[in-house]
């Protein structure tokens, strides 16, 4: 992994020497990204830079790196998992390397085929190439987002990095936070790509590049999750296969996947929660290596938010060599506000805490670490999967037995600040299964519904907050695939949506604060395309998720970890926001800052945090989302630092 920036004259003027000063301080503000070296080259209308974290070709993958014709130049943070293939394949062409790294596979496949060059190219990656011949720049990310990539044009020039933080320090850009990102954000808990919280800058979508030529600036997708098939079977080989046969090729693919990951000229293990996707992960990994495999994780003392004695068991099941810290719940709630902070755009995952203490203890031993990202989404593994399928079942039960027996039933569910609150749980189902089905999964996840941002907003535009508008991203996502049916357009939601900027986000974030590389076997473009196109019913079976996975890999899980229900990283948010975080609470969602910062009401607010703090309701979610905010505004608004 490594940090990249630059910037290129919208006009093709020659860049003055002092962008070499400005790409030098943009690199050094991602030191975490690639704390083994940095380099800047600048030529022309280009300047490109680059910080490294060593994980392939330690001696001679040096960036910024020319082509040997000294003709192309590229910046590059991440790994091509095929590119000893790519490079024999080009090599049959009779292109020429000077390393043996998987930079220089980039630069000769852009000299062969072009934008198509990304076709060829399996791994996660956000690069920046710069073509003399074409006097072209051109941009790519990875299939999945799961490298980050912004850019801005302003003042006549285009400039990129993979933070904000980055650009930031480029001293003729200016950044304004965007009113209707802060609302998007609040609904969302993130800011959806390709939007960003500044005004000014954007994203570049997963699965896209753009290109840079003659002063026109284009982007393009090249690359798409296949339609499913809506019943039936895959066929394999010309015939169709049986649910054995999949099985069968599934563990292929996977194996194959895990393999092209443990490609490392640096010490690699695997982050192991206990969970079905990172103990398949783990198990693959054991199989394929001829020692035991390190292995990482992270209990609490909170035994209802204790998890370790699952990857206990997983590590012991495969003989790994496993390391364990067990923290006090108040130690990773001291932290969590400099977590969100740290962060480029407000992110109101709580769970960034916890993966960063586990991206910490593994970094301690490794600088690789394969993990189960990615599977949630492909598989069905939420809860929310269940819930967008029951809910259209729900919606034919007599109207007058929902409404007058039913739902007001709901209202006396019983209340808890723990891990399950079932009165919040019926409360959201309820509000998906009334929401239009192009609607339901993101009603399932929404912080801040339009209703409670009227309340507590100081100037809401409404015209922003219309569900047409606010959820538009969620819109475009769920009608990508429109012959699909509700439930596979769900699929699509998830995966361009939230596993993209809160999963991915949150682990990339997390793992480069400590300079670890973290590798997702899941998301594998062969894995992920064979899974696009499965049926729903080997995926989700009645009340079964990731049904076709925990069949095909059932010898690969121990006993007690193949039937155990989906927990992910949970931390006691609604209890931390009443004890260790209240005082948080009440300084950045008191009346003083709300009217500095002239953003919310005080007095809408207040009626939330009083509402949470009584125990008369659990406001965890809206509560913790507007805190996240708040906590990064005060870091990078000027007027509130």
């Amino acid at each position: 992994m490594c940090g990249i920036a630059g910037i290129c004259d919208m006009r093709g003027a020659a860049l003055p020497q002092e962008t070499e000063v400005w790409v030098k301080a943009a690199c050094d503000a991602m030191q975490q990204r690639g704390p083994n070296g940095w380099g800047v080259w600048r030529e022309g209308a280009v300047t490109l830079g680059h910080r490294r974290l060593s994980i392939i070709d330690l001696a001679s993958g040096g960036q910024p790196m020319q082509d040997v014709h000294k003709e192309c130049c590229i910046t590059f943070n991440g790994e091509i998992y095929n590119f000893a293939a790519v490079r024999r394949e080009l090599e049959g062409m009779g292109a020429r390397f000077a390393t043996h790294s998987d930079t220089e596979v980039i630069l000769e496949a852009w000299r062969a085929w072009g934008t198509a060059c990304l076709d060829k190219l399996e791994g996660m990656f956000a690069f920046a190439l710069w073509d003399a011949r074409s006097r072209t720049l051109f941009l790519a990310r990875d299939r999945f987002g799961k490298k980050p990539l912004y850019y801005t044009v302003q003042g006549g020039r285009f400039a990129f990095a993979s933070e904000l933080t980055a650009l930031r320090q480029f001293p003729e850009c200016s950044f304004s936070v965007q009113p209707q990102a802060v609302m998007r954000y609040l609904a969302y808990e993130y800011v959806p790509t390709p939007q960003c919280i500044y005004q000014e800058v954007s994203k570049v979508p997963p699965s896209h590049f753009l290109l840079l030529r003659d002063g026109a600036l284009s982007i393009e997708r090249y690359w798409d999750l296949p339609v499913p098939q809506k019943q039936g079977s895959l066929s394999l080989g010309g015939a169709a296969a049986s649910e054995a046969e999949l099985g069968a090729e599934l563990r292929r693919l996977m194996t194959q996947a895990v393999q092209r990951r443990m490609v490392s000229d640096v010490p690699l293990g695997a982050l192991l929660s206990g969970g079905i996707d990172s103990t398949i992960t783990t198990a693959l990994m054991a199989q394929l290596s001829s020692r035991p495999v390190e292995t990482f994780s992270i209990g609490f003392t909170e035994a209802s938010y204790d998890e370790s004695h699952y990857a206990r068991a997983a590590a012991q099941f495969y003989a790994t060599h496993h390391h364990e810290r067990i923290f006090d719940a108040r130690d990773c709630a001291a932290m969590l506000p400099e977590c969100i902070m740290n962060l480029d755009e407000p992110m109101a995952d709580a769970s960034i805490a916890p993966t960063t203490l586990v991206s910490a203890l593994a970094r301690e031993h490794v600088t690789v670490a394969l993990g189960g990202d990615g599977a949630d989404e492909l598989w069905a593994g939420y809860e929310h999967y269940i819930g967008y399928a029951m809910a259209a079942k729900y919606n034919t039960v007599p109207r007058c037995l929902r409404e007058h027996i039913i739902e007001p039933l709901c209202r006396f569910l019983p209340a808890s600040a723990g891990y399950i609150n079932l009165r919040n749980a019926a409360a959201t189902f309820l509000q998906g299964a009334h929401a239009p089905d192009w609607l339901r999964v993101q009603t399932l996840l929404t912080a801040l519904t339009p209703d409670m941002q009227r309340h507590i907003l100081l100037h809401p535009q409404e015209q922003d907050l219309r569900d047409e508008a606010l959820f538009a991203p969620t819109r475009a996502a769920y009608d990508h695939w429109l012959c699909a049916t509700p439930m596979q357009r769900a699929f699509h939601v998830y995966a361009r949506t939230y596993m993209l900027d809160d999963i991915l986000m949150k682990v990339d974030r997390a793992s480069m604060r400590h300079s670890l590389e973290v590798r997702a076997p899941f998301l594998d473009r062969d894995v992920a395309e064979f899974v696009a196109r499965l049926p729903v019913h080997y995926k989700l079976r009645g009340f079964t998720r990731k049904y076709l996975l925990k069949q095909a890999c059932a010898d690969l899980l121990p006993p007690e970890i193949k039937n155990r229900n989906k927990r992910g990283f949970q931390i006691p948010v609604a209890a931390w926001l009443r004890s260790e975080l209240r005082p948080l609470v009440e300084e950045l969602l008191g009346a003083e800052f709300l009217r500095k910062q002239g953003l919310f009401k005080p007095e809408g607010v207040q009626k939330l945090v009083q509402a949470h703090m009584s125990g008369a309701q659990d406001l965890r979610k809206p509560l913790w989302t507007l805190l996240v905010l708040q906590l990064w505004w005060q870091k990078n608004t000027p007027a509130l630092a």
